[in-house]
């Protein structure tokens, strides 16, 4: 791979869990629109969940589409509820395999992922595999906030995942949140590779949101900007190889191959 993509690049997502509500949409919409840093931000949106009354679809699938059309879109997983990204419960592979059904069902087609709460195991990581998805769940670090033993997947450079029997998942490993990339960039700290995120939510605290437009526009000028789908297309191609052993953490390497 050229050097911008494997040795040296900036991507940046966000996880859109609150596409229905009007405030937090439009404020997201807005950044997209305006690219700090030059970034095209991928939307990794959560579907909505009808057990929670999330029930208009139309207005969903509106702001997917537009979105898409900003930039990368994306899929993000709830296992539990819209306030309860981990699962309680439940077949993990199969909510994931199920909303994604659903979206191709409707016209709307991502090709990236990202597990509520970095949460992964095997039949997860599996139906992003099925569903052609490049998996941004991985992390470079461990978050904090997990207990001991839960399950995530640990990666320090874009890969392909082997799950055993010929199925391989690309992955675009998550290194930092909005205030671990700030502090990097002030102890000029930061890895050569960079997947920064934050939350549609944080975009309507407007100090959060100074933080994430200056924070960005900094890293523009520190790494070279490249967009999620085309990064994960050259990891697809030519992405180093690594065992999904190798990467699952606590729970998640229970069963692995």
């Amino acid at each position: 791979m050229p050097p911008t993509t494997t040795e040296r690049y900036a991507v940046v997502s966000c996880h859109v869990e609150r596409p229905l509500d009007d405030r937090v949409w439009a404020v997201f919409a807005e950044l997209q629109e305006r690219r700090p840093g030059g970034f095209a931000i991928a939307a990794l949106l959560r579907p909505p969940d009808p057990a929670a009354g999330e029930d208009d679809d139309e207005r969903w699938l509106a702001r997917a589409r537009a979105a898409h059309d900003r930039a990368t879109l994306g899929h993000h997983t709830h296992f539990t509820s819209p306030t309860h990204a981990r699962p309680t419960g439940g077949e993990t592979g199969e909510r994931v395999r199920r909303e994604g059904a659903w979206l191709r069902e409707r016209g709307v087609a991502p090709t990236a992922f990202c597990g509520g709460g970095w949460y992964t195991d095997l039949s997860v990581a599996r139906a992003c595999a099925e569903l052609g998805y490049a998996d941004c769940t991985p992390r470079a670090r461990r978050p904090r906030y997990l207990p001991d033993g839960a399950a995530w997947a640990k990666l320090g450079f874009p890969g392909r995942i082997e799950l055993g029997d010929g199925v391989v998942l690309p992955a675009v490993p998550t290194t930092h949140g909005i205030g671990d990339l700030a502090r990097g960039i002030a102890r000029a700290g930061l890895p050569p590779r960079v997947h920064a995120y934050f939350h549609d939510s944080d975009l309507v605290n407007p100090g959060r949101r100074r933080l994430i437009l200056t924070t960005l526009t900094v890293l523009g000028r520190l790494r070279p900007p490249i967009a999620l789908d085309t990064l994960a297309d050259l990891v697809r191609n030519r992405g180093p190889s690594v065992t999904w052993n190798t990467v699952a953490q606590g729970e998640a390497a229970q069963g692995a191959t």
